[in-house]
């Protein structure tokens, strides 16, 4: 018994050599504790290399900091007591909101809704110096205003063109948040899209953009930056009950009613005389358009420019002076862009047949 079980031990010992011996062979090279040791050292500089390369994002990212330093001396706090609405009718309730320095001479653009219904606007300065201003002109179908303070030498900002904005592209806010003392507050995001149309309780706001940086209550009125430290829009609305949707009026739409406010205390837009909607799927279904894109006309005013046009309720309309109107977005910041007395050439579809007819616009009320 003790010789057999001796004689299984040298048995397995054979066969544990052997199978080394064949791991061994099947190798082309066997490697020393030396060779593993400097792969491990390469292995490590190599991931350390990589981990001290930028990243992507780093690559790309601007110089925040300074661009926000030199934004935030065109960026001012604005106070206004209101005139409740609520329970405590004609009682002052304090608001606050954020504006922009547009001229060295004191002019300021905000949101309409910073200062509607206001008693008093205070313009706090960056540096420390308070103001009481004065409206120069309002918009309400942008939500923009322009006030103005009596002083001179002011730190201005540039405005950039939000027509080369991209969704992805950085961008960042300043603003009065919440009427935190100590400064404005800053926040960093992309563009998540352009184009859009927002909802509120005093109309729609087209060619609106959406950002994921974060525009809270106070914020309203400030710039919109991007990364070459230019003001690409006015900080407007956020989306209530979501995360990360904030929405500003484009430069592109700003600019001319800002200049229009100035030099004449409102905004003169051309009317072309009807109303309408967004062309969907179902309503070209619905009424046999023959078309899915486009405006849907369901209102003519009596001997107005588009009845003069001989345009019709049920008329799709897909195109001003050859510039496709496939949604409102695109329709009345186009229409907007025209003067009054101007003759505009209108492409339709009536009864599924494409139509083409001249438009004098007249001024709107």
């Amino acid at each position: 018994m003790f010789v057999r079980l001796n004689f299984r031990n040298i048995r397995s010992v054979i066969l544990v050599i052997v199978i080394l011996a064949t791991y061994a062979c099947s190798n082309d090279e066997i490697r020393s504790p030396a060779n593993d040791s400097n792969d491990f050292t390469q292995k490590i500089t190599f991931e350390n290399a990589h981990l001290n390369e930028p990243s992507l994002v780093t690559q790309n990212l601007f110089p925040l900091a300074d661009l926000v330093e030199n934004a935030q001396q065109s960026v001012v706090s604005i106070s206004v007591d209101k005139v409740s609405r609520g329970r405590f009718f004609g009682f002052p309730d304090e608001g606050s909101g954020t504006g922009i320095i547009i001229s060295n001479d004191g002019y300021i653009v905000t949101n309409y809704h910073v200062i509607q219904n206001t008693s008093d606007i205070e313009v706090s300065l960056p540096d420390g110096r308070n103001y009481s201003a004065e409206i120069v002109g309002l918009d309400v179908l942008t939500d923009l205003a322009v006030i103005k303070i009596e002083a001179d030498n002011l730190s201005t900002i540039k405005f950039g063109k939000s027509s080369a904005l991209r969704p992805g592209d950085w961008v960042f806010t300043i603003g009065n948040a919440l009427g935190l003392r100590g400064g404005p507050s800053v926040t960093f995001g992309i563009i998540s899209g352009v184009g859009r149309t927002v909802q509120t309780e005093r109309g729609d706001l087209y060619d609106m953009i959406q950002t994921d940086a974060a525009i809270n209550q106070g914020n309203s009125g400030g710039p919109l930056v991007n990364d070459e430290g230019e003001v690409i829009g006015i900080n407007t609305a956020v989306y209530s009950g979501a995360q990360g949707i904030g929405f500003s009026v484009s430069s592109s739409i700003a600019q001319p009613v800002i200049n229009s406010l100035i030099k004449e205390g409102k905004v003169t837009r051309p009317l072309i005389g009807l109303r309408g909607m967004n062309t969907t799927n179902t309503i070209s279904k619905r009424y046999d358009l023959g078309v899915s894109e486009g405006i849907f006309v369901t209102q003519i005013s009596p001997n107005g420019p588009a009845d003069n046009g001989k345009l019709k309720v049920g008329d799709v309309i897909t195109a001003i002076n050859g510039t496709s109107t496939p949604t409102m977005s695109e329709f009345l910041p186009l229409l907007w862009g025209y003067g009054v007395g101007d003759t505009v050439t209108v492409t339709y579809i009536s009864e599924k047949s494409p139509l083409v007819t001249e438009i004098i616009l007249d001024v709107r009320p």
